[in-house]
This record gives C-alpha cells, structure tokens and sequence, in this order.
C-alpha cells in the first residue's frame, strides 16, 4: 500500500464554498454534515483495504474525522482513539497529543520499572516457598484443631469419671486428689494449646515476611504509577482556537475534577483539533464513528456515529473549542420537560422521587445534561455523595427514560449499600401500571423468563425461556381493567432486569401501548375502519411514548427499620388516553 507523507486528505473534487458548514459541529449531539460523511466514507475505505488490521478492526475501536481548511484547500483529518495495532503513528491519522510509545521516553522507562516491580510481586505472589508456608500453615491450623479438639473431649470424659467417683459409696479417692487431677488436666491442655500455637506463630511469622515484602512493592508501585500519571497528564498540553494552552491538570480542575481519569486526551476528538491548530488548519466539522463489533460494556454498532465521550472529552473539549463558532447543543434546548421531577420524601438518609416521563435516568452517551442524576446532584450538592464527579451517584435502581414514576435516592454510602441489598435480594416492593395491547386472556398471572440482551438487535432485550441466556426474571400481572382492544394492568416486579415488563409482555403477546421498541406503536388489535385508526393514531400522540408508569415502592427505612411506602398517580398522558378508550369502549362494544 502506497505511503501517505501527511494526515492531511483533500477533498477531489474539492468542496465547493456553499457545501461549507456555518458553525461547527457540537460533539456532544450532532448529525454529521455532509462534508464529515464524506470524510467518515473514505476512512471506511480506507480501513475496508487494511487487511492486516482486520483481527484488531474486527473487535472494535472508535474513530474521528475533522473537516478542515488550509489555504484555499478543503479536506480531513482522521484519527483513532488510543493505540491501534500497537502504534499510534500511522501515517494515514493524525499522531498522538503526546507520543506514549516513544522508546526512549520517559513514560515506556517508568513503564519498564513498574512492569519489573509487577513481575517481582507475581513472583513472590506464586513462589515455591510462599506455596510451601501456606500449606504449613493450614496443615499445622487442621492438626492442632484436631489434638486440642480430642484433648477437650478427654477433658470432658474425665470430668464425667471425677464426678461418677464423687457419687459412688466406693469412692477410694479424696476431693483433694480429685481436684489435683483436674488442675492438672487442664494444665496440660493449656500446655498443648501453647505448644500448637508456637507451631502455628513460626510459620505465620515466615507468612508475614513475605507478605510486608509484597505489600513493600506494591506500595512502591502504586507510587510509581501516581508519579506517572501526574507527569503524563502535565504533557498533555491542549490548545484551543484562540491559541491558548492549558494541561489537562488545569482543564480538569476548572471542571471540578481534581484527577483527570485515565486515557484522558488520547480519544480520537482532542487528536484531531490539537493537529488542526499546531498546523495552521482551520476547524470546519467533526464527527465519530464506530468501526467494528460491538463492546460488552455499552452499545455501539458497527459504522454509526456517535458524540463525543463525556468523562474524558467533555471537559478537554470545553476547553478546546473555544474561539470555534459551535452549534448549539440542540439535545440540551430539548431538555426541557412540562414537569420537572417531584421530591415526595428526603430525610438525611434517602429520597423518594417521582420522575417524570422523558427524563434520562443517568448521563449517558447522547443524555449528558437534563438528566435526573444532574438535577439531584444540584439539590444535594453539598452532600459528599455527589459531590465525587460519579454520573450515577446516589443511584440505586433506575427505570427507562419513558417510563414515569417512582425512584428512591440514597443521600450516604451508608444508605446507598443498605437500599441496593435490598434490590439484591428482591425484597423491593415494586408495582408499575401499563396499558397493553390486547385482552388478556386470564385476570392474572406469573410471566417466568430469563432476560438478556437480544442477539439480533442490541437495543433490544429478549425473553430465553429455556434459560440459555439473560438473567432469571419474574413478573407478576393482574388486569386493573379490560378495554377493549387494550387492557390496563398491575405488574408487581419479583425482580429487576432491564425492560422486564416491556419484553415479558412482548413475549406473551401483549406489547405496551405505543412502544415504539417492542412493536406497541403499531395498531395490533382492533378494527380496520378508518375512524378507529385515527383513533389509536390520537392516542397515540396525546401518549408518545410507552405506557408504563412506577406507581409504587415499598421497602425497610435503611436506618430506622420500618417499612415505608411511596405511591405516585397516574400522569396525565396515561389518565387522558385511559379514558379516551373508556369512552370508546362505551359507545363502541368491541367483540
């Protein structure tokens, strides 16, 4: 493959001034321009060719492009996040923000102690001896249980003969022997406990050596790799539009963060407009896409975008764009909600919230603002919980963006540990309220089904009745009220699986109304007249979105032990389309 000589691509044919974007992209909610499009298409290209990365490619890794201008010239940058096949100096993208892997560098040397220090605990960690010291030990421990366990038995048994002499009419010894035996025995046990004992300390004590000698350097270790890190983030010098450079020491303390976390500058994002501004190159559009399969951890999918990454990014970002004219984030102007979330109850310990329906749980890719997590974070702001930078501080449990309800809030580590044992051993009283399609066939019954992610589409959860996959799930229903062509329902959780009640009702036939995921945005039962469809197409827009809503939660205070209960009413949404199908239920008999 031909060598490329600069990162820098340009457009053929070149864009032409009215294809030029008016601001710049804001990496946190986009769609990509054009111009980023077809900039992403020819890095596809690009990689599609490079068979001698697909093993690598194939497990996945995000990757960036930056339209830009340079003299009259319009084209792109492209970068990787991190290392890509053990380098980061391919010359198709452009180099790190600092070169981690340069030999003789002061990162791969420090690197080589610590990894020394790492094989010598391992070492020590699996040595013959230690092996040999810890089988002395639990044989010595096992020996001497078992001598002093017979020595309390004979112990007793004596007893019992002493106090057999005592009572005979032949007794032919007097309670001055008989209480010199015993002082004896016992003097002996507490001989042989100590003489077990020693055994025990002089194996313990060689234990205790080698482990002071491992714990010695793993603490020079942990040392080193502070040092380390301290003087890695201080290279990070990033650069912004007008100029001006801070390290990430600085960026991150100015966002409230005191540590930068790791990898912290090495995303594909801060590569690209780093290049840009060291070169001259003007900053016209981004965009990031993810090549490959699919990580475990969050879902991603092959050749889709994707904004920019909130720990590490937005703090870098915020800092790197300023003197860009970027766009507004238009998922922050959507934020906003007709209802803001309700505080039923707080103590010092917990609060109770109704969440309102459309409300992101917990930041995440694409909800990093507007969120319940962010909005608890400002009212309990001077509580050390929330003030530790964690997105999902306080969390205990979480229901879907679209689902309304109740959530309780742990205010302490305390608490927080107290509630999730609780959701751990499913003693939560949990009862949620949905509108389902269809009539159901029975007023209630028990939905048993492991649930796990689906392997046919990753934003989607499926039921594994057969229990290959997922996690065993449990859902209890009971019909409120049968209306028609749709029922309402009662659903009591025996556990907790992400979109449970959603996939259970799928899996029996039931999808919740308007669901858009699991198919309940489509008419599937009813008429096929014209007025009925416009009917269900009404609901549909006074409800958008599934209809399921956390009526209540019960559970033990975690202080105070009492069992305490939080209930919520329907929204409004759901009142209003509930009796919308009253009243057409009631003119309108359905068979």
């Amino acid at each position: 493959m031909e060598k490329n000589t600069t990162p820098f691509h340009p457009f053929i044919p070149d864009a032409d001034s009215s294809e030029l974007p008016r601001l710049f992209t804001c990496p946190f909610h986009y769609e990509p321009h054009p111009l980023s499009v077809r900039a992403a298409e020819e890095v596809r290209r690009y990689l599609t060719l490079r068979t001698d990365w697909k093993t690598e490619l194939d497990k996945g890794k995000m990757f960036g492009v930056l339209v830009v201008q340079k003299e009259g010239r319009t084209g792109f940058l492209a970068a990787y996040s991190g290392i890509l096949c053990g380098r980061n100096d391919h010359d198709f993208f452009v180099p790190p923000v600092f070169d981690l892997l340069q030999p003789d560098g002061f990162f791969k040397t420090e690197e080589a102690q610590i990894s020394q220090i790492n094989h010598r605990i391992e070492a020590l960690e699996h040595s013959d001896l230690r092996a040999s010291l810890l089988q002395q030990a639990a044989d010595r421990k096992a020996a001497g249980e078992q001598v002093l366990k017979e020595a309390r038995n004979a112990l007793k048994e004596a007893k019992r003969q002493r106090d057999l002499l005592r009572a005979s009419d032949h007794n032919d010894f007097t309670e001055e022997q008989l209480t010199r035996e015993s002082r004896f025995l016992k003097a002996e046990y507490k001989r042989l406990e100590k003489q077990w004992k020693a055994k025990l300390e002089e194996v313990e004590t060689a234990l205790k050596r080698s482990d002071e000698e491992i714990e010695a350097l793993k603490t020079e270790r942990k040392r080193r790799s502070v040092l380390l890190q301290n003087r890695l983030f201080a290279q990070f010098r990033m650069l912004n539009a007008r100029g001006e450079e801070k390290d990430l020491w600085q960026i991150f303390r100015e966002h409230g963060r005191p540590v930068p976390p790791s990898g912290a500058g090495e995303c594909a994002a801060p590569k690209l407009l780093q290049y840009a501004y060291r070169h001259g190159y003007r900053p016209l559009a981004m965009a990031e896409f993810w090549w490959g399969a699919s990580p475990e951890a969050e879902i991603r999918k092959h050749g889709y975008y994707y904004p920019a990454c909130k720990s590490k990014c937005e703090p870098i970002l915020g800092h790197m764009l300023q003197g860009l004219d970027v766009e507004p984030n238009a998922h922050e102007d959507s934020k906003h909600l007709d209802h803001e979330p309700e505080l039923v109850y707080e103590d010092e310990w917990m609060a109770a919230v109704n969440k309102p329906a459309g409300m992101v749980v917990h930041p995440g890719h694409g909800n990093y603002s507007g969120t319940l997590v962010n909005a608890l974070t400002y009212h309990l702001k001077d509580l050390p919980l929330f003030q530790s930078g964690d997105m999902r501080a306080g969390l205990v449990h979480r229901i879907d963006k679209n689902t309304s309800g109740i959530l309780v809030i742990a205010k302490n580590e305390r608490a927080h540990a107290k509630l999730a044992k609780q959701f751990f051993d499913h003693t939560i009283d949990r009862v949620y309220c949905a509108l389902v399609w269809g009539n159901m066939e029975s007023d209630e019954g028990t939905i048993i089904g492991n649930v796990g992610r689906s392997t046919k589409d990753r934003l989607k959860m499926a039921v594994y009745p057969d229990g290959s996959q997922g996690k065993h799930a449990v859902t209890h229903y009971k019909v409120i009220e049968r209306l028609g062509y749709v029922n309402l329902i009662e659903c009591r959780l025996e556990t907790g699986r992400t979109h449970q009640i959603r996939v259970h009702m799928e899996y029996i036939g039931h999808p919740l109304f308007n669901d858009e995921r699991y198919g309940g945005d489509r008419i599937l039962k009813g008429t096929t007249f014209s007025k009925y469809k416009q009917f269900v197409e009404n609901c549909f827009k006074l409800l958008p979105r599934h209809a399921l809503h956390a009526r209540s939660l019960g559970f033990i205070h975690p202080t105070t032990g009492q069992y305490v209960h939080f209930e919520s009413e329907l929204p409004e949404d759901m009142r209003t389309v509930i009796e919308r199908w009253r009243n057409y239920v009631a003119n309108r008999p359905t068979e």
